[in-house]
């Protein structure tokens, strides 16, 4: 929505001040078999997402946690301010209006309540979610929102979902070994990265429905912001694209992190690098996800796309 994310900085702030007390058992909770970080969802928000009712005109951006999509969104955003031209004073009711709102970061976090304020949002709404296909609101693929969905290297995934849990103190901390077996078995925040992955894969052909990876991203941003602008109708001329990929640059994006994510920002963005999993997988651990991987996704169109092989071979 709104470039300004002074909202989004105060509701990330208020989670860490209430999740400060919170008992170990009380970290998670699961609805329809998937885990869910207590401090940040709960199930009453769930199950009003269900009959949550997208618009045509949204655009849905979905990701795995920690596979990019705080960096996206920022991206999408100004890709959206760009082609719309907004002026000064609607970019400020704009940012007005978030903010009497209350809205959220994800679709998925904050109270039952937050899907009837965003129905009061009177512009394109751009929605972040974590959450698998099948949990998402089913008016979503019945009107025909565009959905941008981010996938990134399973290693590299789990390496950065490891140092974010153990940044965040109302989450339980654990050494390597643990999270990795944690998250080869799902049991981790929004549940399986292969059955994310797997169920997106049968959606991708859908005229509506358009993959980019992580790390495609990292090589040629340019590039990538051509190919999401095209998808989603959005005209920018070349000098508009470049403009917007010099403010979306990881660097960019760390140094602004505290306006944009409060006390959150420096766990949200700490390296945005391809390859650091090579600074904690055992030959073990690697042969494992080489074999779940060859199971789960390998001949799969994400899995493809993923290029697996380039990223997460030494």
């Amino acid at each position: 929505m709104a470039k300004n994310r002074q909202h989004v900085a105060e509701f990330m702030d208020k989670v860490m001040v209430d999740g400060a007390n919170m008992r170990k058992e009380d970290t998670y909770f699961s609805y329809k078999g998937v885990l869910y970080p207590t401090a940040l969802c709960n199930p009453e928000t769930l199950q009003a997402l269900e009959s949550f009712e997208a618009r045509m005109d949204d655009v849905v951006l979905a990701g795995y946690p920690k596979t990019g999509t705080n960096w996206l969104d920022h991206i999408l955003s100004s890709l959206e301010s760009a082609a719309t031209k907004y002026t000064e004073e609607e970019m400020k009711q704009r940012i007005a209006i978030e903010k009497e709102l209350a809205l959220v970061p994800r679709l998925e976090f904050g109270d039952p309540e937050m899907c009837k304020r965003l129905n009061k949002y009177p512009y394109r709404r751009i929605l972040l979610t974590h959450l698998h296909p099948h949990a998402l609101p089913t008016s979503i693929f019945k009107n025909k929102a565009k959905v941008l969905v981010l996938i990134r290297n399973p290693k590299d995934t789990a390496v950065s979902y490891f140092h974010f849990s153990n940044n965040l103190f109302f989450l339980p901390t654990s050494t390597w070994d643990q999270f990795f077996t944690d998250f080869m078995n799902g049991k981790v925040g929004c549940g399986s990265y292969f059955d994310y992955v797997a169920e997106w894969d049968k959606y991708v052909n859908d005229a509506n429905i358009m993959a980019i990876c992580y790390e495609e991203l990292k090589e040629d941003l340019n590039l990538g912001l051509k190919k999401i602008a095209k998808f989603l109708g959005f005209s920018l001329t070349e000098e508009e694209i470049k403009s917007v990929a010099e403010k979306s640059s990881f660097k960019a994006m760390k140094e602004k992190s505290s306006e944009t994510h409060g006390s959150f920002g420096d766990t949200f963005f700490r390296k945005g690098t391809v390859g650091d999993w090579k600074s904690l997988f055992s030959e073990a651990q690697n042969q494992e996800m080489d074999r779940r991987f060859e199971e789960c996704l390998a001949g799969t169109k994400l899995g493809v796309k993923i290029k697996y092989d380039t990223y997460c071979k030494v």
